[in-house]
């Protein structure tokens, strides 16, 4: 059972519990290092802590993993913010540009319908993108 309530123990920041599955998924190291433990992400961009073990003794930063991590680089166009269908920064950006408003929002739906996501494995937040893709269409339609 993850906790509820997990800090980050480089910034002392509330941090989101993680499921291993997703660590496992994710880590670029050797599955051996993951504990029977319960783990949270840390979020905070200037942190370089991605994972930790909520006891504290285990930390994981980006290095470590397989995919650059979105809320440690929001405004970089090249990262993934929707990383089952392969939505950057920069793909979003270019279809407000180009069309005046974002569909992408619709075919992450339409994908989540058809069986196709698997957010709990792929985002390193361990859950839906469609919070993040949000907030970004509105801070980039400001």
């Amino acid at each position: 059972m993850r906790p509820k309530l997990v800090v980050c123990p480089t910034n002392g920041k509330s941090g989101k519990p993680v499921d291993t599955l997703t660590l496992k998924g994710l880590l670029a190291r050797s599955l051996t290092e993951v504990r029977s433990t319960a783990y949270g992400f840390c979020g905070v961009p200037d942190c370089e802590t991605v994972y930790f073990s909520t006891d504290g003794t285990q930390l994981f930063g980006e290095q470590d993993l397989r995919e650059q991590v979105y809320q440690k680089h929001p405004a970089d166009d090249a990262v993934l913010v929707c990383y089952c269908f392969q939505h950057t920064v920069g793909s979003i950006r270019a279809e407000l540009v180009r069309v005046g408003k974002s569909n992408v929002i619709e075919n992450i739906r339409a994908g989540i319908q058809a069986g196709q996501c698997a957010c709990d494995i792929r985002n390193p937040q361990g859950d839906c993108c469609l919070g993040n893709v949000r907030a970004l269409i509105q801070q980039l339609t400001r």
